[in-house]
């Protein structure tokens, strides 16, 4: 049977652009929709860097998400694995942060009324890292407890984060990372099962993205 219809073909580079466009519009949680996409892909074709959040999220007396806020946030939580939603709601309302921040994270990690603190933390946090590289950098700087030095966690910490961000952002495949993970293993820390930020961020073999 002849064909009639004209044989489309998806474009390779259209799933990832699709991918990173959902991940900013729900980190946004923008009123006009529409109108973010215009701005978003706007930005694209200019060559610009996309809107991550929108221009006028701070509003009203809302106070903008820091690094310095979420290290604050980490200690109120003292050490625990597992929050309770409703009290980590009211410690986020006590830092006056956006209200519309804490549904977006709650939605992406699809938590309910207990919640896994680093994932929690891992998700927040990229919602201020550009990258994975940065967010890793900063997740390593809120979860130190070592003066002096560049800020470090225990390997299996760090596993666990860079795949559990790797895998809600859908930015990377699971092949890569386990590949730098494996490298990161056996090459790059030392017998103190320990990273250290430069580990991942000044050698040049390791690929996080």
């Amino acid at each position: 049977m002849a064909q009639t219809e004209e044989q489309r073909c998806i474009p390779p580079e259209l799933p990832e652009i699709l991918k990173k466009f959902a991940r900013a519009a729900i980190l946004a949680q923008p009123e006009d929709l529409l109108q973010f996409g215009v701005d978003y892909f706007g930005a694209l074709c200019r060559g610009e860097s996309p809107p991550v959040r929108e221009q006028s999220e701070q509003v009203g007396n809302w106070t903008q998400l820091t690094p310095e806020l979420l290290k604050i946030l980490h200690c109120q939580v003292a050490g625990r694995l597992i929050v309770r939603a409703d009290e980590l709601a009211q410690t986020w309302k006590a830092l006056n942060l956006p209200t519309h921040l804490f549904k977006s994270v709650m939605n992406m990690g699809r938590f309910t009324e207990e919640i896994e603190w680093l994932k929690f933390l891992a998700l927040t946090s990229s919602a201020l890292g550009v990258t994975i590289t940065d967010t890793l950098t900063l997740l390593c700087e809120v979860l130190c407890d070592h003066d002096g030095g560049p800020p470090r966690i225990p390997f299996s910490t760090f596993r666990f984060l860079y795949t559990y961000i790797a895998k809600m952002l859908g930015e990377i495949s699971a092949s890569h990372v386990s590949r730098m993970l494996n490298y990161i293993e056996q090459d790059v820390i030392g017998p103190d099962g320990i990273i250290r930020v430069n580990d991942f961020t000044q050698n040049p073999r390791v690929q996080l993205e």
